[in-house]
């Protein structure tokens, strides 16, 4: 069994309600709540956590590294294009993450498409919405019993 952390960045408490068309009509809480389900099926423990401050996430990571958590999937939100704080974090703490969006970045302001982590991640998941972090959580879950 794994432990799996989901780490998710500013403004994604307000899914549901923010911008529709691009981030989905779900909210952030069903979201993880059909995430945490699927990974029980697959007999791994899944938590998460939302936050709005940078210092909080690093924490968070800091965190991450001695409560056994074995991957991170991580949506940054909009410190992926600013944090090097927390670029630093997941390098110091060497948890595999994957990087995961819920708009398609790369067809987005050119702003956008700066990612602080995604050459230090496993992969990257951008443009399915909601879906993007249960694929995330499919691609883990298929490098850990390949």
């Amino acid at each position: 069994m794994a432990s799996i952390l989901v780490l998710n960045g500013p403004n994604l408490n307000l899914l549901g309600s923010r911008e529709p068309d691009t981030y989905g009509h779900r909210t952030l809480e069903e979201i993880m709540e059909d995430l945490t389900r699927f990974a029980g099926a697959c007999g791994h423990e899944l938590t998460y956590r939302q936050e709005n401050s940078e210092g909080a996430l690093v924490d968070a990571i800091h965190k991450a590294a001695t409560a056994g958590v074995d991957y991170i999937i991580f949506n940054p939100a909009a410190y992926t294009h600013t944090s090097v704080a927390l670029r630093d974090a997941m390098l110091a703490v060497r948890i595999p993450f994957v990087e995961v969006h819920l708009s398609a970045v790369a067809a987005r302001e050119p702003f956008r498409q700066l990612s602080y982590f995604s050459d230090i991640a496993m992969g990257v998941i951008t443009g399915f919405q909601g879906d993007s972090y249960l694929l995330a959580l499919q691609a883990i879950i298929n490098h850990i019993e390949p």
